[in-house]
């Protein structure tokens, strides 16, 4: 695979768009004849905010081939599992599921099951299911699906099982139609791909090179989100800060961010992930000027060891993360940090690791999404020795988990008395709603008879910090 990807190559010609539109309406026609009512699809997407958004374009895709949509596993005429390679775990709770819709198979010989995302671009993976589940009729990878209709259409037509997962540096295809989620947050992607191969990771090899959308596609899908009343619009890519390094024109994040912010509405916007190799002062001074920019920053920094981060590729030193960090806060006082920690990467020593610990410490993150290495086939990191036992490596593990426990607790017993400004995103439990600060710290309070206040901005004052959400109080 290449490292760059040109952006006169990686956009799917209008042809081919028009050709898949044509192989809706086949598909549609095909259902129709074959179902007295409108046949429904379970869609189920695991990982990221990458998937999800994924999953919402594959939705477009099989609402207008004339699928309509169900939750209950058990009356789905379609099942489709968008699935995620990030972490062993994932792979083997995803082989789970499939093995278990067996018996709904057998119960229904003309179910279609379907299996696409990331762990389907590895050809091992897909030689697995090709073997070893052959009641699957469906398999296609991270870059074909605007070609959803036309391999439903192969399936529906010929009955014999389609796999699509082979290799590429990927395309960007738009538009697609979108079935989204829900009307008050919005995900919204800006690129696609990776060119950093940090050693442990598998997304460049699923998910192609770096590509970016043009400004205008973003711009135009930022509208239609305001316009759906969205008050959340995330922003997505595997590494944002490099947007628009694929594109013939003068753009990048920062100027992304600017154009956005300077979008009539009221909303909040979010992004991630932010690599710490291209994170800018340019970018954190845009954050701190743009009134709409969430001041919350997710800048993963994995560990706070310099032989570690050489060994993982990260392509940064501990010095120049903190002083990232240092700036951010500086320019942005309120503003909160979350990160990513890998414990245990392979060779890693415990000096090493406490090294972490201080780094964390200095920060003062609001939280941290923690985990043990996790070895990936097909990564530089799986072929290095790993001399450390899984149980120390869970010790390491609990004593980086109650550091963050205690800066998490201190840092939301400051909170108390305070009054935010919350997205109001749902209820919590009957009776009890919730929504976020712009620091990304849920926040939980009783609805009020006679405020309507879901889907809306409100101010709710903090009345007991807890250790990672807090509970407060509308206020007029």
């Amino acid at each position: 695979m290449s490292t760059e990807t040109s952006s006169k190559n990686c956009f799917v010609p209008q042809e081919e768009l028009d050709r898949q539109k044509e192989y809706s309406a086949l598909v549609a026609s095909v259902l129709s004849a074959r179902f007295e009512k409108k046949p429904l699809a379970f869609v189920h997407t695991y990982g990221c905010q990458g998937n999800v958004s994924d999953g919402e374009r594959i939705k477009g895709l099989l609402e207008q081939s004339g699928y309509g949509f169900t939750e209950d596993i058990e009356e789905a005429d379609l099942i489709l599992y968008n699935t995620c390679a990030v972490r062993e775990h994932a792979e083997d709770r995803i082989y789970g599921n499939v093995g278990a819709i067996k018996r709904l198979k057998k119960a229904n010989p003309n179910l279609i099951i379907a299996l696409c995302g990331c762990m389907m671009q590895q050809q091992r993976v897909a030689e697995k299911i090709r073997k070893s589940y052959p009641f699957v009729n469906l398999v296609f990878g991270t870059h074909v699906i605007h070609k959803v209709p036309e391999l439903l259409y192969k399936v529906l037509c010929t009955g014999k099982r389609v796999f699509s997962c082979d290799e590429s540096d990927g395309v960007i295809a738009e538009p697609l139609p979108v079935r989204r989620d829900g009307t008050i947050k919005g995900w919204l992607p800006i690129m696609y791909g990776c060119n950093n191969f940090c050693s442990y990771c598998i997304v460049p090899y699923v998910r192609g090179r770096e590509r970016s959308r043009k400004p205008e596609s973003i711009i135009a899908e930022a509208k239609e989100l305001i316009a759906l009343g969205c008050k959340d619009i995330t922003l997505l890519g595997q590494n944002v800060n490099s947007y628009g390094k694929s594109l013939d024109c003068d753009i990048n994040f920062s100027k992304l961010l600017q154009q956005i912010n300077d979008l009539e509405g009221d909303f909040i916007i979010r992004f991630m992930t932010s690599h710490p190799k291209d994170c800018t002062k340019e970018l954190l001074d845009t954050m701190a000027r743009c009134d709409k920019v969430a001041k919350h920053l997710h800048l993963p920094f994995q560990s706070g060891n310099n032989r570690v981060l050489k060994e993982m590729n990260r392509g940064y030193t501990r010095e120049q993360y903190l002083e990232l960090a240092h700036y951010a806060r500086k320019v942005m006082p309120g503003l909160s940090m979350t990160s990513d920690v890998i414990v245990g990467f392979p060779g890693e020593t415990y000096e090493e690791f406490k090294e972490t610990l201080t780094l964390i410490d200095e920060v003062q993150f609001t939280s941290l999404y923690t985990f043990i290495f996790s070895s990936r086939p097909g990564t530089k990191a799986a072929s290095m020795p790993d001399p450390v036992s899984r149980d120390e490596k869970g010790v390491w593990f609990r004593e980086l988990t109650d550091l963050q426990e205690k800066i998490a607790g201190e840092r939301t017993a400051k909170m108390k008395g305070e009054t935010y400004t919350v997205l109001c995103e749902g209820y919590a439990k009957e009776g009890i709603l919730n929504g976020r600060t712009q620091g990304n710290i849920m926040i939980e309070f009783p609805e009020v008879e006679g405020k309507d206040v879901l889907g809306k901005f409100c101010k709710v004052k903090v009345t007991e910090p807890l250790t990672w959400i807090v509970r407060g109080e509308l206020t007029d």
